[in-house]
């Protein structure tokens, strides 16, 4: 009996054995759930920057594609601005239409179909050259954007724990972008045809980009994003979320902050937009030489906004953005007079290329942190289910200020010339840092209640 009831034991610890095999300790496996939360948050942050990196190219392509058009199809200054406006109104119409859905959607799920769209308009633009296909690639990309947009900067309130760590993230993200601007320009130049301004092959480099997006909706679909933390616990409907957009915009804080957005944007757009045309009409440098100095203007600021993802964490961000705009006067004020300076008329490269092009670029370094602080300073006031609607409003008036500033400046480069034409944004300078005044003032209260 000892012998069977040994036995019987021992059986049953072997079943044991088989069907219940020892847990790892508690520690290991919280380790373990750590190391992947991180190891995923990595992932979506890669992504994050990946997929600016794309829409930078496609969006900041405006000002050589501008260029291009004229040279192409022999379309005026005036009429080629045009295509700032299928960019910019197709970001702000898809974003007033779906900034209340956002969150309702996921924010993963939008930047897929972004990307998805995006791709599809970059595979097929080359095979149907021409001036309206340059505005159907435009509202493509602009409507993408406003989904990309929206998403990204409702996901950075997700995988941020404080206002540090949020304007920090956005500076750099922000930065990423000028860097996609900066690689656009010498991808672009490298597929232009300085000897034959009618060539269409320049259009080959959407082949590439969509390539580029190709990869970064492959990297997104692999990745997990957690975004309970923006829903809300009893789902409003359209329309509330609609009321609801509109009584943000009706905050003072918030009224403040989109003028301010409007008028940043106004400002860099209509520099970015034109300037490969300034270099080529005013500075008389050859075409592809001036898309690829006009990567001046996107280094620079991509290495403003790093520098302010640094500095912005120890100092006031008021005072800082305050000097970044008195700099960024002074430096119009110095840097246009040196286009009308005689330089060499034989340019054939940098080297050879008149001081004016190298010196007003620089302005990106100044203008460079005002947007993702203010944008940064006004999702953290907010509570982050708010996130999406602040983003849709942010994006409707980033839009109309790029279109504005653009055919305003493309309007008086056709009648005034160039020089004059940039000297317009010494007024937008001007009401931008009234702005930020009050908008310090309103912030500092903490007025929102939502």
């Amino acid at each position: 009996m000892l012998v069977i009831k040994s036995g019987r034991i021992i059986r049953e610890n072997r079943e044991s054995q088989f069907f219940f095999k020892p847990s790892p300790p508690v520690g290991t496996i919280e380790q373990t759930n750590q190391n992947i939360f991180k190891m995923n948050k990595w992932q979506i942050k890669a992504s994050l920057f990946l997929n600016y990196f794309v829409f930078a190219i496609l969006l900041n392509s405006v000002g050589t594609v501008i260029l291009q058009v004229q040279n192409n199809y022999s379309v005026s200054p005036g009429d080629a601005s045009v295509l700032e406006g299928f960019k910019d109104l197709s970001i702000a119409l898809v974003s007033f239409l779906l900034s209340s859905f956002i969150t309702r959607w996921g924010y993963k799920n939008a930047m897929l179909a972004a990307l998805a769209l995006v791709t599809l308009a970059c595979f097929l633009v080359p095979l149907s050259p021409g001036f309206g296909s340059a505005k159907l690639l435009f509202a493509a990309v602009g409507s993408s954007f406003a989904l990309i947009k929206m998403s990204v900067y409702g996901t950075i309130g997700l995988v941020t724990k404080n206002e540090k760590e949020h304007i920090s993230l956005m500076s750099f993200i922000e930065s990423f972008f000028m860097v996609g601007i900066f690689a656009g320009y010498f991808l672009f130049s490298a597929f232009v045809d300085d000897f034959n301004l009618q060539s269409t092959n320049w259009l080959n480099i959407y082949y590439w980009l969509g390539g580029i997006s190709l990869g970064a909706f492959v990297l997104l679909f692999s990745s997990t994003l957690d975004e309970s933390a923006s829903k809300t616990e009893i789902p409003n409907s359209l329309a509330e979320e609609f009321v609801q957009m509109f009584r943000l915009a009706a905050v003072p804080l918030v009224m403040i902050f989109v003028l301010c957005a409007f008028f940043y944007v106004l400002i860099e757009q209509s520099i970015m937009s034109w300037l490969p045309t300034y270099n080529q009409e005013v500075l008389h440098l050859p075409t592809s030489l001036s898309i690829q100095m006009a990567s001046i203007l996107a280094g620079s600021t991509a290495l403003g906004r790093f520098l302010a993802g640094f500095v912005l964490q120890k100092f006031e961000w008021h005072k800082v953005l305050s000097a970044c705009l008195l700099l960024a006067a002074g430096l119009v004020l110095l840097a246009i007079p040196l286009a009308s300076a005689p330089g060499s008329q034989d340019i054939s490269g940098w080297g050879s290329a008149p001081l004016a092009a190298f010196v007003f670029p620089l302005i990106g370094l100044f203008l460079a942190p005002i947007y993702p602080a203010i944008n940064s300073r006004i999702l953290s006031s907010l509570p982050k289910q708010k996130h999406g609607l602040m983003s849709g409003l942010i994006i409707v008036f980033s839009a109309l200020g790029g279109t504005t500033g653009s055919i305003i400046t493309g309007n008086i480069f056709g009648k005034l010339g160039g020089q004059k034409a940039f000297y317009f944004s010494l007024i937008p300078i001007g009401v931008l840092l009234v702005g930020l005044f009050f908008f310090k003032k309103l912030q500092a209260k903490r007025s929102v209640e939502l």
